[in-house]
């Protein structure tokens, strides 16, 4: 057997940066979506006929069975579906478990897999398999001690099993000298193990369940750094700022030069806009000269998030030329930070990569949305504009917030913070917004979506004719979704979307000028004068002056 190298960024199990934060937002917008949709449906129709039910309710073993099929065959997409169906509806059977385990190490995913085969293990702890496989995995994670107890634990088990050669290496490479002395100074096995569960835990959004276990793991173990950083962010993330920055301070005054703390305080001086703190910062980070990969990884990392891409293209791209090959988080900022600094084939192959990884960044390059428009002054491309309109009192200025953020070169900065939008305080029509901005496909079997979908081709007519969008411009998109949000509420349909931004142009800017005919805007627009005054009338009955 070949042990791969460990990657000392997945050894220590730091939380780089906040890149996941988004999938679980988008999870509980496609479920309200779905929620919505069986409304409509079900206001449609409540009659059931008993013929028409379906007694066979599929079990774990059942997609297990058909996993393996899969697997067979080689088609590791269904049978990664199936495994995960298999555990969601079988919890407690090890062997399922540990097949899911198996998957997870062919994709590189061996924190998750780890976690998996502890679970499976301590369901069943005869099964020599699974503890084989613990030894496997926790040395690709580089717990060498751990991996050498669960091969010798095999061996114990079943000298002669289907595993003996492979189980008598893990313990030969991991008794070596060198390898010996580099873990006598490192966590146990136990802390690392619930320093990667608090990782999971801050990627998933539980922030304050991350908080409780990193100060538990800093208790049993005062000098377990990446603890103290991870904790530092979680505290970041629950609006704990001042305690954030104080916890970094002590590591750096008791591990001076910590690399992880300084990159740490720097994201938070970059949220925070204290600018010459950040300034401070980035000078000193730009003077550090680190020989470790995961060093240089955080580094490139940072150095990308806070909009330093010649710096973050250096460390990046000096990992990658080394043969480094990273997580979806390394392909991510070395795609970003290339394009930025102006090395877009690098970029490019960078985000092939990543997508292989994680098929879900589709739609976050960062060349879109609008090459060309990529540095452009307009509105859509100002931050703080598009954070004044979605943290705006008013609905109708929020929703327009949510539709240009989809137009951002910012959007993954926004989305990735966790107190600039928080989505379970938005909204049923702002939840719409956002999911159509972060790429979610609706589906037009119903009414509702239909409108709203309308709304949307409405609105993209008239961006497509103003953007970049100058201050000007969005005067007359911010009485555009006044419009939008009163008729979406009284479900209007939207039925024409040419008429209806003609229609929206035209009461605009008859409003500021007297030489504004019809003609003009329905020539624009391909349209009739009679459609357009259709439309005209259509629209004035949303306008706030005629509210009873």
């Amino acid at each position: 057997m070949k042990l791969k190298p460990p990657v000392s960024h997945r050894f220590l199990g730091e939380f780089i940066l906040p890149l996941k934060n988004v999938v679980p937002r988008r999870g509980v917008l496609e479920t309200f979506l779905i929620i919505f949709r069986r409304i409509i449906l079900n206001n449609k129709s409540k009659k059931v006929l008993k013929e028409n039910i379906i007694s066979f309710l599929p079990n774990g073993e059942y997609y297990y069975k058909k996993a393996l099929d899969e697997l067979q065959k080689e088609q590791y997409e269904k049978a990664h579906k199936y495994l995960k169906r298999a555990v969601d509806l079988s919890p407690n059977d090890p062997l399922i478990l540990m097949q899911y385990a198996i998957l997870q190490m062919e994709l590189d995913k061996f924190d998750f897999a780890h976690e998996l085969l502890r679970d499976a293990h301590e369901i069943d702890p005869n099964e020599a398999e699974i503890v084989f496989l613990l030894a496997e995995v926790s040395a690709h994670l580089g717990n060498f001690m751990e991996a050498n107890r669960f091969a010798r634990k095999y061996l114990e088990m079943d000298i002669h099993g289907e595993y003996t050669e492979e189980a008598m290496e893990i313990v030969d490479f991991t008794e070596q000298e060198d390898i010996e002395s580099l873990q006598m100074d490192s966590p146990s096995s136990e802390a690392l193990f619930l320093q990667e569960k608090s990782r999971r835990l801050m990627e998933q959004g539980k922030f304050q369940e991350a908080v409780e276990l990193l100060e538990s793991i800093i208790t049993d173990n005062p000098d377990f750094w990446a603890a103290y950083n991870n904790l530092a962010l979680a505290y970041f993330y629950i609006g704990e700022e001042e305690q954030a920055k104080a916890l970094l301070h002590q590591v750096l005054h008791e591990n001076r030069g910590n690399i992880h703390a300084l990159c740490n305080l720097a994201v938070i001086h970059y949220y925070e806009k204290n600018t010459e703190e950040l300034e401070e910062m980035t000078d000193f980070l730009s003077k550090i000269n680190p020989y470790f990969m995961e060093h240089r990884y955080k580094l490139g990392a940072t150095f990308a998030l806070i909009g330093k891409y010649e710096e973050a293209y250096k460390w990046l791209r000096s990992l990658q030329r080394k043969g480094f090959e990273g997580d979806p988080g390394f392909y991510f900022w070395l795609s970003h930070s290339a394009y930025f600094a102006g090395h877009e084939e690098v970029s490019r192959n960078a985000w092939k990569a990543l997508l292989k990884l994680d098929p879900e960044k589709a739609g976050f390059e960062p060349w879109l949305p609008q090459i060309k428009e990529m540095h452009g002054n307009g509105s859509e491309h100002q931050k703080d504009f598009i954070l004044e309109k979605v943290q705006n009192k008013h609905v109708s200025e929020r929703i327009f917030g949510f539709y240009l953020l989809g137009k951002s070169k910012h959007r993954q900065e926004i989305i990735s913070h966790p107190k600039w939008i928080v989505v379970e305080e938005l909204t049923t029509m702002e939840k719409l917004f956002l999911a159509q901005s972060l790429g979610h496909e609706f589906s037009e079997n119903s009414v509702a979506e239909k409108a709203f979908l309308r709304a949307i081709a409405a609105t993209d007519l008239l961006y497509e004719k103003y953007k970049p969008l100058s201050q000007p411009a969005t005067y007359l998109f911010q009485m555009w979704f006044m419009l939008v949000e009163r008729a979406l509420e009284k479900g209007y349909g939207f039925k024409n979307p040419k008429a209806l931004a003609a229609a929206t142009e035209y009461m605009f800017q008859s409003s500021r000028s007297k030489n504004v005919t019809k003609k003009q805007y329905a020539e624009q627009y391909g349209i009739t004068t009679s459609t357009l005054t259709k439309y005209v009338n259509e629209l004035i009955q949303f306008l706030p002056l005629f509210d009873a």
